[in-house]
């Protein structure tokens, strides 16, 4: 597999640019995960301090070393970590921005969250988000969206999958339209603010349907 986008790096820390399908880690039925391909990119250890789905592409930290995976463990749990993603959505939401509080997580363990969430353009039918996790719930965005009418396309779990056929046929939209495409992390005393570009999948998802990316993303 391709070398994992390195977006920044120090003795400590890494952050890299996760491409959608590819697991964090290993388990059943997984063959290759990112803490693989990292091990082997870095010749070092990895040790992961959060999770983004397999099929969510974007921003995510790895520690370097136990001391500051157990540093960040602490400060995402503290919400010190902010954490920025940006999802196509099938529909609009009920306002233009507002706050989600639909219990999240694994089935049979839903538990409070709350997600932020901003109307960023949109054309008949559909809208991209931006959006802010106060929790980090397992598929919290995913299940959010859907609950207030708005599933992510081509989301196969949670989405409308009526509609994701017909994107699928119509838009040639396949993959899941999420990305998690801000980061900000305390960093020696400061503030380590990170941004990547949507993912190419998402790019093309938005062009298909004649919207325009946002600026921060159309490079």
């Amino acid at each position: 597999m391709k070398d994992i986008p390195v977006v920044y790096e120090d003795e400590d820390l890494l952050v890299v640019n996760k491409p959608a399908g590819l697991a964090v880690q290993g388990g059943a039925g997984i063959s290759v995960c990112l803490i693989d391909v990292l091990e082997r990119q870095t010749r070092r250890k990895i040790y992961p301090v959060h999770r983004l789905d397999r099929d969510t592409a974007g921003l995510m930290a790895v520690a370097l070393n136990p001391v500051t995976a157990a540093a960040y463990t602490k400060y995402i749990a503290g919400k010190t970590v902010k954490k920025g993603y940006r999802a196509l959505c099938i529909g609009m939401p009920p306002q233009i921005k507002g706050t989600i509080t639909t219990p999240a997580g694994r089935a049979g363990d839903l538990k409070s969250a709350y997600t932020e969430y901003r109307v960023e353009s949109s054309v008949p039918g559909f809208s991209l988000l931006s959006l802010e996790l106060g929790t980090g719930r397992m598929h919290q965005l995913r299940i959010h969206l859907a609950s207030i009418g708005c599933p992510i396309a081509a989301d196969d779990k949670y989405g409308d999958f009526t509609k994701n056929r017909e994107i699928r046929g119509l838009y040639k939209i396949k993959k899941l339209q999420l990305a998690a495409w801000e980061l900000e992390l305390p960093l020696a005393g400061k503030t380590l603010r990170l941004e990547v570009p949507l993912p190419e999948h998402m790019l093309s998802g938005l062009a298909a349907l004649g919207m325009t990316p946002p600026a921060s993303s159309a490079s």
